[in-house]
């Protein structure tokens, strides 16, 4: 094949000379001609969606583009590639002329600080900052990561989800009717511990025996969680009417913002704008530490990887089992 015959390739001829472009679904990516050295270079990296780099120092520019290009960015996870999207935006804008050598702790902490206004965003721009420079040790341009060990921000010194208090999962129960969105949302979020990502992609054909099997975005953890009886009894008399367990009225799959906005309107009816869709993933670990489950079993549910997390999602639980079953001891010495 020849490769002005490549598709997808467009020939633009104005002001005299001919313009090369990648153009696919309203797309547009300028190419250099298809006889340049580096055509097929550029031109496979138009197919993933990418400009060619252009940038020859080493800038964040630079390195920006070539973690697009790289393994770590074709393994993120949709939503994970979104937000990360917005720093990066951000990191190209504010500082991408210069190079990533020259950045101390000091710039990524004041960085954090001066977007403290929006949590998450500062946040994020530690984490993907350091992925970054992860990035630029791989290509020899750093020896260390200035933003390795930076604390991550918090809510008026809490953390921004909790689990739900058993009053207010009566009154989101109450206020949202079996079979309605939110409340099959709740009722399979506090069942499964999944992420509310993983939650909205189950499907009826998922279930397995007496529990569901689950492949996690974030962690692509393969998981088969039982059902409890609560979140058996609900399934089983729940409609099927798509291939999703939650679903619009008219059987589509639900967008995570959809699902979000209907949330939320149940948590502001009742009062509950200081509790997370998040936190119920926080319920169901604290409920199973209020069981007596261990760290593994609790694990083997949520599919957290280290012990660390589930001690923050059950760890407030868990002491609060361990130190009434020890007083009962006490007690009972006499």
């Amino acid at each position: 094949m020849k490769q002005a015959d490549l598709p997808w390739l467009r020939r633009k001829h104005a002001r005299g000379r001919d313009y090369w472009y990648f153009e696919r679904a309203g797309d547009r990516i300028a190419l250099p001609p298809p006889d340049a050295e580096d055509f097929l270079e550029c031109y496979a990296a138009a197919k993933r969606g990418h400009a060619p780099i252009k940038e020859t120092g080493r800038t964040f520019r630079r390195l920006i583009a070539e973690y697009r290009e790289g393994p770590r960015w074709r393994r993120l996870a949709p939503r994970t590639r979104k937000d990360y999207e917005k720093v990066l935006d951000w990191a190209e804008a504010t500082f991408g002329a210069l190079p990533p050598a020259k950045m101390e702790r000091r710039h990524i902490i004041r960085a954090q600080s001066e977007n403290s206004e929006r949590l998450r965003f500062a946040n994020y721009i530690v984490q993907v900052l350091s992925v970054l420079f992860e990035q630029a040790i791989d290509l020899g341009w750093i020896t260390h990561n200035p933003a390795k060990g930076i604390r991550l921000l918090k809510s008026e010194g809490e953390d921004l989800h909790k689990p739900w208090p058993d009053e207010m999962i009566d009154a989101f129960t109450a206020a949202a009717p079996v079979g309605s969105v939110p409340r099959t949302i709740l009722e399979i979020a506090i069942g499964t511990g999944q992420r509310i990502g993983d939650l909205l992609k189950m499907r009826w054909d998922h279930i397995d025996g007496d529990g569901i099997a689950v492949r996690q975005g974030k962690t692509k953890t393969a998981l088969w969680i039982p059902f409890t009886p609560r979140l058996r009894d609900y399934l089983a008399a729940l409609p099927c009417r798509s291939l999703t367990i939650v679903s619009t009225d008219r059987g589509a799959p639900l967008a995570y913002h959809y699902a979000a906005a209907q949330v939320r309107t149940v948590r502001t009816q009742i009062g509950a704008e200081a509790f997370t869709i998040h936190g119920w993933r926080y319920t169901a670990a604290s409920q199973l530490a209020a069981a007596g489950a261990s760290d593994e079993e609790v694990q083997a549910i949520t599919g957290h990887k280290s012990r660390a997390m589930v001690m923050k999602y059950a760890g407030a639980q868990r002491q609060r089992a361990r130190a009434t079953s020890g007083q009962a001891k006490r007690e009972a010495n006499g």
